[in-house]
């Protein structure tokens, strides 16, 4: 299904079109939240919740601002960020580093097939390794930019213009696709 029908079909609450997204989303969208929330009965709920809200703010979605996917693995990645800083989370977590939540899936073999199946891992190849690692804490790991600073010892507006940096580099290499 292209794109334009996937959106079309969305918007218009077409069931046949939420079975299509579910079958063919599913799994790289829950990689997104699995990524930042390890533990599978927590972000199988934050999964269900930011699936339904897709589904749902299918006409807040803009074509002009990037592709559909992009904006439902944001969606999904708000959804786990927001789950991991809420106070039931923080209390039920409370004997569990953060090491736990942020890398707990790194290397997986799942992960891998992931961003090996979208060609992530191709474009991150076209970053230096400053930028690459910002965008793997932001993107990937659910850090904010004060978080990379603070916890990595990088001042601010460094962190800033590294993101910046990195998203000239691969805005050029997508649309070269």
């Amino acid at each position: 299904m292209e794109e334009k029908e996937l959106i079309a079909g969305l918007r218009a609450k077409d069931r046949k079109t939420v079975d299509y997204l579910y079958e063919n989303y599913s799994r790289a969208l829950f990689t997104v939240i699995s990524r930042i929330i390890t533990d599978q009965e927590i972000a199988e709920e934050v999964f269900h919740d930011a699936f339904i809200k897709i589904t749902k703010k299918v006409d807040s979605y803009d074509e002009s601002k990037g592709r559909l996917y992009t904006w439902m693995a944001n969606i999904c990645r708000n959804a786990a960020i927001d789950r991991t800083r809420s106070k039931e989370f923080s209390q039920d977590s409370k004997t569990n580093t953060i090491d736990d939540y942020v890398y707990g899936l790194e290397g997986t073999e799942g992960t891998v097939a992931f961003t090996d199946g979208i060609g992530v891992k191709e474009l991150m190849d076209h970053l230096n390794l400053e930028q690459r690692f910002v965008i793997e804490c932001m993107y990937f790991k659910g850090y904010t930019h004060s978080e990379i600073s603070e916890e990595f010892d990088i001042p601010l507006g460094t962190v800033k213009s590294r993101i910046r940096a990195a998203l000239v580099v691969l805005k050029k290499k997508l649309d070269k696709i």
